[in-house]
């Protein structure tokens, strides 16, 4: 595992990374749309360090924070957002379909659900060449209203099959929050109908994170069955811009989330959080010292891409 330098590092520089393309997003500089993960950094951090070696990783459509948490050049995915050449697929992929093999994200989807039965199809074919590697899959609330999801976790649990499932519980979906579109799924009681070991995190504290995720996933090799975290978290953001063409004058960037929230005047709305990664980071580090690796980070990035 790194150093604890180092996991600070990592998630200052994720989120100074996603500043630089949220200016740019808002100046209308790419082609495709791109989810941010405001808030999200120290979760992507605790799974790039609780990955092994021959681990695999498949991701939902918002990655980015994973993809900047595996890779050490921010130019190559900036490039990517660009669809250049020069981008970490070759201008291919975009954002919402970013993979990195070398890197062991083998798989992203821009469809709801759908890298849930594709991880389930990696972990068999796991089992199948008798070796120890563990498929972890990152997914959304929003996805756990599929039915693949259930389909998924019953023929994982069916088959004792290596895989720790994330879920990222932000209780946001697009346009409307949960109580907004549907009734309470219980992941705690689902899981247990299923005899899937379940696990609640909070609160972002990386060095929590990284020791519980690496602990399920040697419980999931050592008992060859999937183990399900739910991470509750909030997506900072909520900025919006008023649209003509929009039926209610609005357009709600869908890279955001409604969190708790306080008016502006810039722009109506952003979002604030008590357990914002960078706050809780300064339970290992003081605000001076955090500013100053801060200051060197961004200084890093901008020369990358500017």
């Amino acid at each position: 595992m790194d150093s604890k330098e180092k996991i600070i590092e990592k998630i200052i520089r994720i989120r100074i990374a996603q500043l630089l393309v949220n200016e740019k997003y808002k100046m209308g500089d790419f082609k495709i749309p791109i989810h941010l993960a405001f808030g999200h950094e120290s979760l992507a951090v605790a799974v790039d360090s609780a990955l092994e070696n021959d681990d695999s990783l498949v991701l939902p459509h918002r990655n980015i924070h994973y993809n900047l948490a595996r890779m050490n050049e921010f130019k190559e995915i900036m490039d990517e957002y660009y669809l250049k050449e020069s981008g970490l697929a070759r201008g291919h992929l975009g954002s919402m379909n970013l993979s990195n093999t070398k890197k062991n994200i083998v798989y992203s989807s821009s469809i709801l659900g759908n890298n849930i039965p594709v991880s389930t199809g990696f972990a068999l074919g796991n089992k199948l060449y008798k070796n120890n590697r563990v498929v972890f899959i990152v997914t959304g609330d929003g996805a756990i209203e599929e039915g693949s999801f259930y389909e998924s976790l019953v023929f994982m649990k069916s088959n004792n099959l290596n895989v720790v499932i994330i879920i990222e519980n932000n209780q946001w979906s697009l346009g409307t929050m949960i109580n907004e579109r549907r009734s309470e799924i219980d992941l705690k009681q689902f899981t247990k109908s299923l005899g899937i070991e379940y696990l609640s995190l909070n609160g972002n504290d990386p060095f929590e994170y990284i020791e519980k995720i690496s602990s399920c996933r040697e419980k999931s090799i050592k008992n060859n069955t999937p183990t399900l975290i739910e991470v509750e978290l909030t997506t900072l953001g909520y900025w919006y811009e008023v649209r003509e063409d929009y039926p209610n004058g609005k357009y709600i960037n869908y890279h955001a989330g409604p969190a708790k929230s306080v008016k502006m005047e810039k722009y109506p709305v952003i979002s604030i959080s008590n357990d914002d990664p960078l706050f809780v980071l300064k339970k290992y580090l003081s605000g001076k010292e955090l500013n100053k690796i801060s200051s060197r980070i961004f200084k890093q990035l901008e020369s990358e891409v500017l």
